[in-house]
């Protein structure tokens, strides 16, 4: 598990390609001081398992189901990426539940430059808006975010997709991949487990309900 809190911009050292995966060396000085075999570090918001380490990097395997469904099939040595270690019991909480599972990509839209802070507007598959609301929590490419404003759809035009924005402050800015986001360019979303679980718990209470009935 972890917060969305990232502790390090690493950045990709060597991608071996394999028959139905890779091998992913990332250079994170910061978060291998205490990594051990097994060990799970998170990849812009992806919960990858530590299969080497030295004193500065540590390498990884990615299945195709990964590669698939993340971005992290588009990395190419020298990408920087987002880099968190799993929370321990004496973690704080800085961001919110994240469980390193990327629920789909989303796709920048635009950048809102403002004096104190930029807004980012971020397209999302359609499964996944009903996760999202006002003030709630996102994970972009690993960073716990909170959302500002969600769009359904556009009445006016079926085809534009639902979308989000959020407000990235000069130190997310500066110490994450967000910094660098153009639109047109495709980042991983991890929606707040917590609205899945409700979603289930209410869906199966309406079942047993109608079976009482």
């Amino acid at each position: 598990m972890f917060t969305g809190i990232v502790e390090e911009l690493g950045t990709i050292d060597a991608i071996e390609e394999q028959a139905d995966a890779i091998r992913l060396t990332v250079r994170g000085p910061h978060v291998v001081t205490d990594a051990t075999l097994g060990d799970s570090i998170a990849v812009n918001g992806c919960c990858l398992t530590v299969a080497e380490r030295s004193t500065e990097t540590f390498t990884a395997d990615v299945m195709r189901e990964t590669l698939t469904k993340t971005t992290l099939g588009t990395l190419e040595p020298g990408s920087r990426v987002n880099l968190e270690r799993a929370v321990t019991p004496s973690t704080r909480l800085g961001g919110h539940i994240v469980q390193g599972h990327v629920d789909g990509t989303g796709t920048v839209l635009s950048r809102t430059p403002s004096e104190h802070w930029e807004l980012v507007e971020i397209a999302l598959p359609p499964t996944l808006v009903r996760y999202l609301v006002p003030k709630g929590s996102i994970t972009v490419d690993g960073v716990s975010l909170t959302v500002v404003d969600v769009h359904d759809g556009d009445a006016d035009d079926p085809q534009a997709p639902p979308r989000f924005t959020i407000s990235l402050i000069p130190e997310t800015l500066a110490r994450t991949t967000l910094g660098s986001r153009e639109p047109g360019e495709r980042v991983n979303l991890e929606v707040d487990v917590l609205a899945k679980y409700i979603e289930r718990l209410t869906a199966g209470r309406g079942a047993n309900q109608g079976e009482t009935a």
